[in-house]
């Protein structure tokens, strides 16, 4: 049997035949695997809103225009809500803590990853564009939505067209 695996196997039965590994054990791993990917995550989250929030406190941030302005406040609320998100399993896992809900912790946990990835995205985007408006006008939108087509295609494009070609 190759590494791909059959698709007339569940997951939790490949797991067994390929990995000898019990759905307990695979739902244990992947905890493992959602934190380990949550902490690179986090931490460029956690650096952009920090330089999101000191940036009104710079002396040229008031001669930005309304626009940029607008911008600032658009991707200081995605990089906000991508870190509300990426750092979400935390909390669930605290509240369900010894209650056997590590499958849902999971279940949930990867969608409030992806959806904080999707926040995080925007966010990168946004102080991408916010900072090249100062420095080549117009042309940062050009830039910015370049950049939107490269995490997109990296991100999720990429992965998920991997994923379909192992469900063929």
């Amino acid at each position: 049997m190759d590494a791909a695996g059959p698709t007339r196997l569940d997951n939790a039965e490949w797991n067994l035949e390929l990995r000898g590994e019990s759905e307990v054990q695979r739902v244990d791993r992947n905890f493992i695997e959602l934190l380990q990917e949550l902490r690179v995550a986090q931490t460029g989250v956690q650096i952009l809103f920090g330089f999101m929030l000191a940036l009104p406190f710079t002396p040229r941030f008031v001669a930005l225009s309304t626009w940029q302005h607008g911008v600032y406040l658009a991707t200081l609320a995605c990089s906000a809500l991508a870190a509300a998100l990426l750092i979400a399993p935390v909390g669930y896992h605290r509240m369900v803590f010894r209650r056997r809900l590590k499958h849902q912790l999971v279940e949930s946990g990867h969608r409030y990853a992806v959806a904080g990835l999707v926040l995080l995205l925007l966010a990168l985007v946004g102080g991408v564009d916010l900072a090249a408006s100062t420095l080549i006008g117009p042309w940062a939108a050009l830039l910015a939505a370049v950049l939107a087509g490269v995490f997109v295609t990296f991100w999720f494009l990429l992965p998920l067209r991997a994923r379909a070609a192992v469900l063929d």
